[in-house]
């Protein structure tokens, strides 16, 4: 098993050999694993190209060493534990047997259908135990899997499918989300309509029983096709850099990124970084609340749990459904011992008030982690004092889909936690912050560009179908480094704070400040739910600041706005001031939960002439009432 960090002293000298021997450090990682041929070089990169080879010439299956390698000590331990959105309803588990002789019978039957080596399969389904097992069939057998999630328009489906050329998607019938049954089948059947000449086959599961059109030459059901396969299928074997899956990311402009991950690097750092980011221990509970249609749920509740024999939460709900006690009831009923959430749904649960945790026991908490943005100071208080009581460090993750792992971090119990700060980085990390010129700002104190100067394992290959692309948007801003697009500042100690993208640092009279920063001033005030700000363009200032604020319980007057104010100047400085404030009732959100800040910025520039494609948002019925607000 990879190393698991136990103290301060460890993690500094694991970090010392890891960054003076990478190839030495991350070669003794490899070798935990089962490999059916080993690897002959640890690493062979150039970023320029950009070219990263990890464990080369190594062959070995990542669903061996989730769950061949784990029969004999854990064959009866739960894999995953399956709450579903319907409190009343059966919770599921799985043991490493049941969970190995479902995707077997997956692999069979994909195998069974056409899909071999290489082909894309595409998923669009619900949290459901099914899409966990079907990725992991299609690892069996060497396919590519695409998880898209299952909230996206047709369109957006449609677009994901052809970039990728997939044979197949495996769906849904309906989506189960709080109360309402969604009709993801028929979304798929929209996608089709439009035009995925490469789709051979559509698998449909049934979740629900819900009416659907079912297309006799191109669906197939996957109780007749999967239930009757054999639990025995003998795993493909992978070149370490054969392609693992694609996952779609959405840039700001034309069409998505797939952002490819290969099957050796992502496997040694996924489950070091699971063991040691959650400190991970046999009999533990683990829940990441994330969906599996982002790289949280593949990382952090498919592979990493998996790869490290954990026993792995799965929960096809929202979190305020049926009341906003849900994840805490969830908590109390499995005895969660490691929470892993979003910022987002932490702002919205403590918005619902303290009592809702209050009722619940919350003892079996020895981990609090965050994902998905940095985390405001409001809320990591909140997270601490009601959910982990004190008593469960909150690890603030920093990274990003293209990263495949988490790359900055507090280890809980090992170094220590700051709010709002990533802090730390893992061992064989190597992060840097640069000006804008590419100069390294060495030491502390300093603010600047966040790069990358060594590959990790992890990393992104490519991007599929458009090496280019890969090239131009992480590789070519600085030499010799990966490009993060986020700026960072390092305090006294070093610990690292992650400021946000590099388009939300507002520049005022000469002065950088980031828009999380002037949002967490805000967000101080106990009537903010939350805020999202932006740059527009200011006649004196060069730039102005406008924020689009959730208010709660007062008035949306003059005396509000200048009590923001207030705060805002108590916080950062006078500089910082809002020069514009727009109460809104929402934001507009992708489905991971992030702010399209992108389309805010327009709306106060007073550009709204192309939005581009906000079907995908979470809400896009949003940003219609923005704008309607904006004019007044």
């Amino acid at each position: 098993m990879t190393t698991q960090i136990s103290s301060l002293e460890e993690y500094q000298q694991l970090y010392k050999e890891s960054t003076s021997d990478p190839e030495g450090f991350w070669g003794k990682q490899a070798n935990t694993f089962t490999w059916f041929s080993p690897f002959d070089k640890v690493c062979e990169w150039n970023f320029e190209e950009p070219r990263v080879k990890w464990f080369l010439n190594g062959k070995t299956n990542i669903t061996y060493n989730c769950l061949d390698r784990h029969i004999a000590t854990k064959g009866d331990q739960t894999a995953i534990l399956w709450e579903p959105n319907d409190p009343n309803a059966a919770v599921q588990t799985y043991t490493y047997k049941e969970l190995l002789a479902a995707v077997n019978k997956c692999a069979n039957a994909l195998k069974e259908m056409g899909i071999g080596k290489g082909d894309r399969v595409i998923f669009y389904m619900p949290m459901t135990p099914e899409l966990a097992i079907g990725t992991l069939a299609c690892a069996r057998i060497g396919a590519i899997h695409s998880v898209v999630f299952a909230g996206f328009s047709a369109k957006a489906l449609a677009d994901r499918v052809n970039d990728a050329t997939a044979k197949m998607i495996i769906c849904s019938d309906y989506n189960q989300r709080g109360s309402k049954n969604i009709p993801v089948k028929q979304v798929v059947d929209d996608a089709l309509a439009l035009g995925c000449p490469s789709i051979e086959t559509v698998l449909v599961h049934q979740n629900t029983g819900g009416d659907i059109n079912f297309n006799e030459t191109l669906d197939k059901w996957w109780h007749d096709v999967v239930d009757a396969q054999s639990d025995q299928c003998e795993p493909e074997q992978m070149d370490s850099e054969d392609m693992l899956f694609i996952l779609y990311t959405s840039g700001s402009t034309g069409k998505p990124k797939g952002v490819v991950h290969t099957c050796g690097g992502y496997m040694v750092y996924t489950c070091f970084s699971f063991r040691n980011v959650f400190q991970y221990k046999e009999g533990d509970v683990y829940w990441c609340t994330a969906d599996i249609g982002w790289i949280t749920g593949h990382s952090y509740i498919v592979y990493g749990p998996l790869l490290a024999g954990a026993t792995t939460m799965m929960f096809e709900g929202v979190p305020t459904f049926p009341d906003a006690g849900r994840f805490w009831a969830i908590c109390e009923k499995h005895k969660v011992n490691q929470f892993y959430t979003a910022p987002t749904a932490i702002r919205a649960l403590m918005a619902k008030g303290d009592e809702w945790p209050a009722k619940y026991d919350l003892s079996s908490l020895k981990v609090l982690g965050s994902v998905g943005e940095p985390i405001n100071e409001e809320a990591w208080n909140w997270y601490n004092e009601h959910i982990g009581k004190g008593n469960a460090p909150i690890v603030d993750t920093w990274w990003q889909t293209e990263t495949g792992g988490i790359m900055i971090t507090p280890l809980p119990g090992v170094t220590d936690t700051k709010p709002t700060y990533a802090s730390y980085p893992m061992p064989g990390i190597q992060p840097v912050l640069v000006d804008k010129d590419g100069n390294e700002l060495a030491g502390n104190n300093v603010e600047g560009l966040l790069c990358i100067k060594h590959p990790w394992p992890s990393m992104l290959r490519t991007v599929y179908g458009d090496h280019k692309r890969c090239q131009n948007v992480y590789f070519s801003a600085f030499k010799n480094m990966y490009f993060t697009g986020d700026g960072a500042r390092k305090d006294e100690e070093g610990r690292i704070r992650v400021i946000g993208r590099v388009d939300d640092v507002i520049n005022v009279s000469g002065h950088r400040m980031g828009t999380a920063e002037v949002e967490n001033a805000i967000n101080e005030h106990p009537n903010v739910v939350e805020s999202a700000v932006v740059g527009y363009p200011h006649d004196i200032k060069g730039q102005g600041i406008y924020a689009y604020i959730i208010s709660q319980g007062k008035d949306l007057d003059d005396a509000f706005r200048k009590e923001i104010l207030g705060v805002v100047t108590e916080e950062i400085g006078p500089i910082a001031k809002p020069d514009k404030i727009q109460f809104v009732s929402g934001l507009p959100k992708t489905r991971s939960g992030k702010i399209m800040r992108r389309i805010l910025r327009k709306i106060a520039s007073n550009d709204t002439s192309n939005l581009g494609d906000v079907s995908t948002l979470l809400n896009p019925d949003i940003v219609e009432e923005i704008m309607e607000g904006a004019k007044g």
